[in-house]
């Protein structure tokens, strides 16, 4: 066996003690050594309490230290997972992993024990020998000496981790003076009192779990994993000794910032296990030829969402529902610390491959370091069920103060209460809110509309006050006079869909919106009023995805949800929010809605781009008042899409700039959003089966067939009074028409009476010019004036 080299030699110098103070140590070492019991520590504590009356320390006598305290479950970390299981981050204010006694190696509680208290096995609770050891160094030396058995330890540890304030974590510390040996009594008394009641592999069991192997690490499962990525049940001798040497000062014994130094404290410990017979004199020798930092495997904790990468948004998306969702706890303080203490398994929605396409892509359309500053974010929802399968933005997740550039914590993607953003103008991407309003109230895509730009006037609005006239004008879609619904769709002719909006109750287009889950980033409604049919109300893109998802689904509306379980750390599932699906649209009016915006990037404002090739794909361009917010939001059966562009700061014209190296007289919804879109799109559908949209309704293609009522020979009033009440839209013509009909009157329609056509075509009606005048008759003919010979006064033939 080797014998331990002896620490250097130092210089020390005794410790001066006043006599009242060497009479209490002296009383508590005769007393409790000699008897070794909780009656003759009863005795030691009126000596203690004598010191005390002099140092103004107020000491609760002995007979009142509880012999039982209350043992809090251990805060553990939480961790966040994908949808596949990868760790996305974890959150503990004590890095934690509770385990069993068995699932900890032999040697890995040889070192403890060992290093700690060799006689741990063999004490009651306290250990009379190294107490009085410890007494007598104490008081007549500097180097401070301890006596705490493991038991005692634990008990200390649990004092600290209930402690509710600085000053309760202060006085379980507290080992100067009569303060300190009175808290060493107490931890006595508790440490008997718990012997009685637990073995000693349920103590050591409780200590491994409860004690601190690092400035951030907690209990030997969480260091196991942490310093050498080997879970507890696997460590061998030498990283066992590595970690138990740690708890004695885990600042001072940390081996990343201190190997050196922890390599010496290993070393102790090996020598110990040595003398304890728990290695042999060969592993002794090989353990202490070997360089610590050859022996560690660092695996860092994903500790926050600031350490999810790219992933951060969502992370921070997925903390704040669990902070603020009253499923998760009553009060904020108790969901927090249910977060960060409760040792919760959250498995979220995101599909990781998706995710890794969303940073790429959102960063490809828009770097983050681009000089024009303009922001792009993509959310993603998967249609029938409402889970976020990713979420993007071309920024860095950064929660400090003063984030550098790129940087930032506000999610643009979330409600304000989910992410700090208020959220932004979608533009015409919420005119398909108008038109599933269009589609439910009869009308179909078929149908013509009068899209002439004009004051439109008279709202149908029962929900709300008197509105004002309106007169957008047609930033994409430039569109005039008679068109159907379709093309007005296809090419988001503003004046077409006011005219739509203007044949409905407007407070029906936003009962349909909020159907959908349509709301402000403020949690507010969205407001009933002509601007909004035109998307100028702040929404998340979250809720943008959310909504079209209905649409791909067949009219099934689910809430966004990001978490699909969460377990605690007995393994019981806890209640998480629902998404809520419901049937929010017929599904023949959600695949009339469709079939108009397979046209958008077929024939209409985003056919440059196109659709995705093998497979149907929808969707719409949205461009806010002069260029400020510039959307795509799409779809497929399987995803649902929304990409935004602008400037996060506020309603900021996207003019006359360069974006990732292209210069833009003015940015719309087809020039960075639906590029992204696509790309991501193409991406994310690799692997999966082209699925098929539903098949439009011919009643939502074609409307209702009606008959055009006769109106000639009508005032154009009445004419008009008439055809509208039939349920068409009317035009005159300045084309007058000769007509037996008198002059003024409705002469003829087209389509003309009698006709079967959709309802909702416009008529056009032509007025009267009266009958046509007669041609005169040619000269040669009998009763013409003049012709032939005769002169032009002279009489008839054979006048005389």
């Amino acid at each position: 066996m080797v014998t331990p080299a002896s620490p250097p030699a130092s210089t020390r110098s005794g410790r001066h003690v006043n006599a009242l103070q060497a009479l209490a140590l002296l009383l508590a070492f005769a007393l409790v050594a000699g008897l070794g019991g909780v009656l003759a520590a009863g005795l030691v504590m009126p000596a203690v309490a004598t010191a005390s009356a002099v140092t103004e320390t107020s000491v609760t006598l002995f007979d009142d230290l509880p012999t039982e305290f209350e043992e809090e479950p251990l805060s553990e970390k939480s961790t966040v997972l994908t949808a596949d299981g990868t760790v996305l981050a974890t959150f503990f204010d004590q890095n934690r992993i509770v385990v069993s006694l068995d699932q900890v190696s032999q040697p890995m509680r040889d070192a403890v024990v060992s290093v700690e208290d060799r006689r741990f096995y063999e004490h009651g609770g306290i250990d009379p020998l190294g107490m009085g050891r410890a007494f007598v160094n104490n008081a007549v030396n500097d180097d401070l000496e301890g006596a705490s058995t493991l038991t005692q330890q634990y008990i200390k540890n649990v004092l600290i981790t209930s402690a509710e304030d600085a000053e309760e974590v202060a006085a379980a510390r507290e080992t100067d003076g009569v303060d300190g040996y009175g808290r060493k009594l107490r931890e006595a008394k508790l440490a008997i009192a718990l012997e009685q009641r637990l073995t000693k592999d349920e103590i050591l069991e409780r200590y491994l779990n409860i004690a601190q192997f690092g400035p951030s690490v907690y209990g030997v499962e969480a260091a196991g994993q942490y310093y050498f990525s080997t879970p507890a049940s696997e460590l061998n001798y030498l990283q066992a000794a590595t970690i138990a040497g740690i708890t004695q000062s885990p600042g001072l014994w940390d081996p990343e910032r201190n190997p050196e130094g922890t390599e010496g404290r290993r070393n102790d410990v090996l020598v110990r296990m040595l003398g304890e017979s728990k290695i042999t004199q060969e592993e002794y020798d090989a353990g202490v030829a070997t360089p610590l930092p050859e022996t560690l495997d660092i695996s860092r904790n994903n500790l926050g969402c600031m350490a999810a990468g790219g992933s951060g948004y969502f992370c921070d998306f997925v903390t704040k529902i669990l902070i603020q969702d009253e499923i998760f706890g009553e009060t904020y303080e108790d969901r927090r610390a249910r977060l960060y203490r409760g040792g919760l398994t959250i498995t979220t929605t995101m599909d990781l491959g998706r995710q890794l396409i969303a940073e790429q892509e959102v960063m490809a359309g828009i770097p983050p370091d681009d000089p024009s500053g303009v922001a792009h974010a993509v959310s993603v929802v998967e249609p029938g069920t409402g889970h976020v399968l990713a979420m993007a933005q071309n920024r860095t997740f950064n929660t400090a103060p003063e984030p550098g550039p790129g940087q930032t914590a506000v999610n643009y993607n979330t409600d304000f209460k989910y992410g700090g953003s208020s959220g932004f103008q979608p533009g015409s991407t919420f005119k398909p809110f108008t038109l599933a309003e269009w589609l439910r109230q009869g009308n179909s895509l078929n149908q013509v509309i009068d899209a002439t730009r004009r004051d439109f006037t008279d709202w149908n609005a029962p929900c709300t006050g008197s509105l004002p006239d309106y007169n957008p004008q047609n930033s994409e879609g430039g569109d005039q006079g008679p068109i159907s619904v379709l093309r007005a769709s296809s090419r988001s002719v503003n004046s077409g869909y006011m005219a739509m909006a203007n044949q409905l109750d407007l407070c029906g287009i936003f009962e349909t919106a909020a159907k959908m889950g349509v709301h402000r980033a403020t949690g507010e409604p969205v407001e009933v009023g002509p601007a909004n049919v035109l998307g100028t109300a702040e929404i998340a893109p979250l809720t943008m995805a959310a909504a079209f998802a209905t649409f791909a689904s067949g009219g099934t509306y689910c809430d966004p949800i990001a978490i699909i379980s969460v377990v605690d750390r007995q393994g019981e599932q806890l209640p998480v929010p629902s998404a809520n699906c419901r049937l929010a649209l017929e599904p023949q009016v959600a695949n009339g809605v469709t079939y108009a915006l397979e046209r958008t990037l077929t024939e209409g404002t985003a056919s440059a781009v196109g659709g995705l090739p093998g497979r149907q794909s929808a969707g719409k361009t949205g461009t806010s008042n002069v260029n400020e917010h510039t959307w795509f939001v799409g779809y497929t059966p399987q995803l649902s899409t929304a990409v935004w562009t602008g400037y996060s700061e506020g309603n900021i014209p996207v003019r006359r700039m360069t974006v990732n190296g292209t210069y833009y007289r003015n940015v719309y919804g087809s020039s960075i959003s639906a590029p992204t879109w696509k790309r991501f799109m193409v991406r994310a559908h690799e692997g999966l089966p082209a699925a098929p949209f539903g098949a439009v309704d011919g009643r939502i293609l074609n409307g209702v067939q009606v008959r055009v009522p006769n109106v000639g020979g009508m005032t154009q009033a009445n004419a008009r009074a008439t055809l509208v009440g039939a349920g068409f839209n009317v035009r005159t013509s300045t084309d007058a028409r000769f007509s037996q009909v008198p002059q003024g009157l409705v002469a003829a329609t087209d389509p003309s009476g009698g006709s079967t056509v959709t309802k909702g075509t416009v008529i056009t009606l032509f007025p009267s010019a009266g009958p046509e005048p007669r041609p005169d008759p040619p000269a040669d003919e009998p009763g013409s004036r003049g012709g032939g010979n005769g002169r032009p006064d002279a009489g008839p033939p054979g006048a005389p």
